[in-house]
Protein backbone atom coordinates (compact mmCIF):
# COMPACT_ATOMS: atom_id res chain seq x y z
CA UNK A 1 0.00 0.00 0.00
CA UNK A 2 1.07 3.38 -0.94
CA UNK A 3 1.59 6.23 1.23
CA UNK A 4 -1.86 7.57 0.40
CA UNK A 5 -4.04 3.92 0.21
CA UNK A 6 -5.01 2.73 -2.81
CA UNK A 7 -6.07 4.60 -5.87
CA UNK A 8 -9.92 3.92 -7.11
CA UNK A 9 -11.27 5.09 -10.07
CA UNK A 10 -15.26 5.24 -10.39
CA UNK A 11 -16.10 5.11 -14.31
CA UNK A 12 -19.32 6.93 -16.10
CA UNK A 13 -21.45 3.61 -15.04
CA UNK A 14 -20.72 3.56 -11.67
CA UNK A 15 -18.69 0.46 -10.72
CA UNK A 16 -15.42 0.87 -8.80
CA UNK A 17 -11.84 -0.37 -9.96
CA UNK A 18 -8.51 -0.53 -7.95
CA UNK A 19 -5.36 -0.07 -9.63
CA UNK A 20 -3.03 -3.30 -9.53
CA UNK A 21 1.04 -3.91 -10.50
CA UNK A 22 2.70 -7.42 -10.88
CA UNK A 23 6.38 -7.81 -12.82
CA UNK A 24 6.66 -8.71 -16.44
CA UNK A 25 9.46 -9.96 -18.35
CA UNK A 26 12.68 -8.31 -17.51
CA UNK A 27 11.30 -6.92 -14.59
CA UNK A 28 8.68 -4.48 -16.31
CA UNK A 29 5.88 -3.40 -13.86
CA UNK A 30 2.87 -3.85 -15.37
CA UNK A 31 -0.12 -1.81 -14.01
CA UNK A 32 -4.09 -3.34 -14.27
CA UNK A 33 -7.17 -2.28 -13.00
CA UNK A 34 -9.02 -4.73 -11.26
CA UNK A 35 -12.87 -5.14 -9.16
CA UNK A 36 -10.85 -6.38 -6.21
CA UNK A 37 -9.02 -4.20 -3.51
CA UNK A 38 -7.45 -6.83 -2.36
CA UNK A 39 -3.59 -6.09 -2.70
CA UNK A 40 -4.06 -2.69 -4.56
CA UNK A 41 -1.38 0.07 -4.84
CA UNK A 42 -1.50 3.98 -5.47
CA UNK A 43 -1.02 5.80 -8.31
CA UNK A 44 2.31 5.89 -9.68
CA UNK A 45 4.42 9.53 -10.00
CA UNK A 46 3.96 10.29 -13.77
CA UNK A 47 0.96 8.53 -14.75
CA UNK A 48 -2.65 9.88 -14.93
CA UNK A 49 -6.01 7.42 -16.03
CA UNK A 50 -8.34 8.20 -18.71
CA UNK A 51 -11.97 5.60 -19.66
CA UNK A 52 -12.36 3.99 -22.46
CA UNK A 53 -15.26 5.19 -24.36
CA UNK A 54 -17.15 2.29 -25.45
CA UNK A 55 -16.37 0.09 -22.60
CA UNK A 56 -16.20 2.41 -19.34
CA UNK A 57 -12.92 0.46 -18.71
CA UNK A 58 -9.94 2.27 -16.82
CA UNK A 59 -6.86 2.54 -18.24
CA UNK A 60 -3.28 3.82 -17.18
CA UNK A 61 -1.00 6.56 -19.45
CA UNK A 62 1.82 7.73 -18.51
CA UNK A 63 2.04 11.73 -19.14
CA UNK A 64 3.84 13.09 -22.09
CA UNK A 65 6.82 15.33 -21.64
CA UNK A 66 7.49 17.60 -24.87
CA UNK A 67 10.79 17.05 -26.07
CA UNK A 68 13.04 19.93 -26.79
CA UNK A 69 13.37 21.11 -30.43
Amino acid sequence: MGLFGVYTYKNTKGKTYYLHKTIGKNDTPLYFFSKSPRNAIDLPSGKTVIENKQTGLPLLKGLKINPKK
